[in-house]
């Protein structure tokens, strides 16, 4: 602990806690107080050479253990997480902002989940081969790991997304350095020490903490570094692209979404509000896969509003740590400060605040009064090409219209340089196909929303990022196929 009582977060580097230079640390504050709660190294070039020379050492033996023997070390990790959970959780809670009863129920079990199911996944490899009699010959085709894998994680599901890299990455034979959110670092951290624990060797997995520039951009260049997996906005992205087009280093990206909800005259209208309620707020809006834009059919618009609006303000705001909060506070005092000017936006584009910020007043304990809390947001009255309609605000902030037909409405979503996800809503199997079948998107709910299959490819189109993720995905992305032709007779 430090000298206020701050956690003392430190570098991961070959099986090692590096001791943190207090003069050389970065705040991170919990969300909901807007006080420090943890301190951080900004590490530099240098920690992340280090920690690049100990994967590339580790790999050398790591990579030669087979599937089962690897497996043996996730089934330990995930053991240790279920064992913390309440731990995990309210760090989770105090480090993001998300309600505790939310990582409780879906952060960290996911985060356990991730290495079980990688822990088994590697039966989806499947190696290839045929056989060309008139050459005398037969082909295989074998996989194999990269090497190095660096992986940067986002500060909306900080455990979740960062285990959902580690697991098939050294699975697959690789090892990893590892940058989490500069924001949201301490469960991170807390995984280092169980990797520790469960006497997972030394080198294989690094946790270097810092901010996307020197660090993450550090693990980015790194000549040494094959891979590199990153979650978060569209703009850093687009940078990890272009610094890493020479190198022709494999790149998996997944980025932003301006995600739509579709709801037809035929759908069920509780069922649907419930759903779109839940996916515009969930997290506080802050999960890739929120829905931002609503497009409602115009004979059901009106009751779907008058719905929703009650729906949403019921959603309780407030301090997370309390077991009936349903938004809690957003991650950070520049993310608030962001998702406040889009509603201004919104008002000046002529907009109608039906429900939220601005419209009702919101009640606070006096230990949260600092936090950076938003309730949740429904904006009528805009046009598509609004700020509000186009950009990813990524914050507890929807907005509705209304819309006549089908074709219409797949023009109007598709409308968007992001293409992650969207949900249709109808109780009418064929427009459910059609209209699925038309969205520029990586994934389509029919009636549901985040209803996960990791043995399904996830990824986006468009602007919303490159490669796909899951069981059979995840592996494929972190290994080279390789081609091997013997000659028989």
């Amino acid at each position: 602990m430090g000298e206020m009582g701050e956690v003392i977060v430190q570098n991961f580097i070959g099986g090692e806690f590096i001791p943190i230079e207090i003069n050389n640390t970065i705040p991170s504050f919990n969300p909901a107080t807007g006080a420090v709660w943890a301190l951080l190294p900004d590490s530099t070039a240098d920690e992340v050479d280090l920690a690049v020379k100990a994967a590339s050492q580790a790999f050398i033996s790591w990579s030669k253990l087979g599937y089962e023997a690897r497996s043996k070390y996730m089934l330990k990790i995930a053991d240790k997480i279920d064992q913390q959970l309440e731990e995990f959780a309210v760090a989770e809670s105090k480090d993001q902002g998300k309600p505790v009863s939310l990582a409780r129920k879906m952060d960290i079990p996911r985060a356990s989940y991730n290495f079980r199911k990688f822990a088994s996944a590697w039966e989806n490899l499947v190696d290839t081969s045929n056989s060309l009699p008139e050459q005398g010959v037969i082909n295989i085709s074998s996989r194999h790991p990269i090497g190095v894998a660096g992986l940067i994680s986002p500060w909306n599901l900080p455990l979740y997304l960062l285990t959902f890299k580690i697991a098939p990455a050294i699975m697959a034979g690789n090892t990893v350095v590892c940058k989490p959110s500069e924001m949201t670092s301490v469960t991170a951290w807390m995984l280092a020490k169980i990797m520790k624990e469960v006497g997972l060797p030394n080198g294989v997995v690094n946790i270097v903490f810092g901010t996307g520039s020197p660090c993450g951009q550090s693990i980015v260049t790194h000549p040494k570094v094959r891979m590199i997996s990153f979650t978060g906005s569209t703009a850093i992205g687009q940078k990890i692209a272009q610094l890493t087009a020479t190198s022709m280093k494999k790149v998996s990206l997944e980025l932003g979404g301006k995600n739509a909800s579709v709801i037809f005259n035929d759908a069920n209208l509780d069922e649907s509000v419930a759903g779109v309620t839940r996916s515009a707020f969930l997290n506080q809006g802050e999960i890739c896969l929120c829905t931002s834009r609503i497009f409602v059919q115009s004979k059901i618009y009106d009751k779907f509003l008058e719905k929703l609006v009650n729906s949403v303000k019921k959603l309780k705001t407030g301090d997370p740590l309390e077991e009936d909060t349903f938004t809690g506070a957003v991650n950070s005092a520049a993310h608030y400060e962001k998702v406040m000017s889009y509603i201004q936006f919104a008002t000046e584009d002529g907009g109608t605040i039906e429900c939220g910020e601005g419209v009702s007043k919101l009640n606070l304990p006096p230990h949260n009064k600092n936090g950076y809390f938003i309730q949740p947001t429904v904006i009528s009255g805009l046009s598509d090409q609004s700020r509000c309609m186009q950009d990813e605000i990524f914050g507890p902030v929807a907005c509705i219209t209304k819309f006549e037909t089908e074709e219409e409405v797949i023009d109007r979503v598709n409308d968007t340089r992001y293409g992650l996800c969207a949900s249709v809503w109808s109780e009418n199997v064929g427009t459910i196909h059609r209209v699925a079948k038309r969205l520029e998107v990586g994934t389509v709910w029919s009636n549901c929303w985040l209803v996960r299959s990791l043995d399904m490819p996830f990824g986006g189109c468009k602007e919303s990022g490159s490669g796909r993720e899951g069981t059979r995905h995840s592996l494929e992305a972190f290994t080279e196929e390789k081609t091997h032709c013997i000659k028989i007779i």
